[in-house]
């Protein structure tokens, strides 16, 4: 089976702090020996990922707000922050770890929440007037395996529940496998190819941060059953 290689994506100079623990229950976290106290996370987010994992976190803590909004993502760094504090949620969520995080989208912004439904929902939703409706609907309706890739020998395929059915993109073309290696852990619009950029944006597969875009769907790495069955 070949391998698609990820580039970096945006890794360096944008630390992010989080805290984490050996269960998932929160009673447990408060027994002796169940913290694995704070982590500075400075490398790639793949590395750290695979690295909490390791460690034996399965519950981790963003003390820190996501922010969407354009005033937030207007700027190259804050969207950057951004979109590194996104790609650890999605690459935790795919190891099925507990991730507790808060993000805060622009007032009357009615879809966002869709996008990002197969991440583990969020503590809490600030900004959109139905923000308390999102969440519940958010919660009550995320699973594991909600909108994940998998690559197989020569294609990629994307199957995304994320709207109530399966929606399936399949790919044996080298340069949708280029652009996903660039969109992974976020790159700037333009070094994406505009007509590839275009049928990723269609099939709600990416989103945009600022001047950057990025890969929504994750690579799972646990199944909720047996694979075929996804």
């Amino acid at each position: 089976m070949s391998t698609v290689l990820h580039p970096p994506g945006i890794r360096h100079g944008f630390p992010l702090t989080v805290a984490a623990w050996r269960d998932y229950d929160r009673d447990v976290c408060a027994l002796p020996g169940m913290s694995l106290g704070d982590h500075e996370l400075s490398r790639s987010i793949a590395l750290e990922s695979e690295h909490l994992w390791n460690l034996g976190a399965r519950r981790v803590v963003l003390p820190h707000t996501i922010d969407l909004t354009r005033a937030a993502t207007s700027t190259q760094r804050t969207a950057q922050h951004t979109v590194r504090s996104l790609s650890l949620v999605r690459d935790l969520t795919a190891r099925a770890v507990l991730v507790e995080w808060r993000l805060r989208l622009d007032p009357g912004d009615e879809e966002t929440w869709k996008l990002l439904s197969h991440l583990q929902p969020p503590q809490q939703v600030d900004g959109p007037q139905q923000a308390d409706e999102q969440l519940l609907t958010w919660r009550h309706s995320h699973y594991l395996c909600k909108c994940l890739w998998r690559q197989g020998p020569g294609f990629i395929q994307i199957r995304d529940r994320r709207w109530g059915d399966l929606r399936r993109f399949t790919s044996d073309e080298a340069h949708y496998h280029r652009a996903i290696a660039l969109l992974d852990y976020g790159t700037p619009a333009a070094s994406v190819p505009p007509e590839v950029l275009a049928d990723f944006t269609e099939e709600h597969l990416v989103l945009s941060v600022g001047e950057f875009v990025w890969w929504l769907p994750y690579r799972v790495k646990r199944w909720i059953q047996e694979a075929m069955a996804i």
